[in-house]
């Protein structure tokens, strides 16, 4: 069967998220049902779903903030890696940001994430010299 790719809608919450956990891209201190909703409450951000019929297979959150994209939680299920479904999430997500204009994506990978360094690094991503610097507003972690 073929994966079709689409935009998330709110009921699709519980499988978002529970395949957010199960790839490990959630953490204690982020609310990922909070981060879903935000992500589909307005017309700069949206979480693309990856689907086989009704089975969802990978989910990618993208955004554009008005000067680069971003993209998040790409996560694909572990039981369907290899397969393209990550490229082509991220082909969705470029499309995507290139429908509204945007001239740049990027994205966030932990520093001891080797596997995803180098998916990223074969879809022609590279690393930039870039220190990103944080601070939580929400009190916590």
């Amino acid at each position: 069967m073929a994966i079709e790719i689409d935009a998330a809608l709110p009921a699709d919450w519980e499988g978002v998220v529970a395949l957010w956990e199960a790839v490990g891209l959630t953490r204690p201190w982020n609310d990922a049902r909070a981060d879903f909703d935000l992500a589909l409450a307005g017309p700069a951000s949206t979480i693309l779903l990856a689907r086989e019929g009704a089975a969802l297979r990978g989910t990618v959150m993208v955004g554009f903030d008005g000067h680069r994209g971003w993209v998040y939680y790409l996560g694909v299920d572990p039981a369907c890696r290899d397969a393209g479904i990550g490229r082509a999430l991220m082909q969705a997500s470029e499309q995507w940001l290139t429908a509204r204009g945007c001239p740049k994506i990027q994205l966030m990978v932990r520093g001891s994430n080797a596997e995803a360094r180098g998916f990223y690094e074969a879809l022609g991503y590279d690393v930039q010299d870039v220190v990103t610097i944080g601070r939580r507003l929400d009190g916590r972690g």
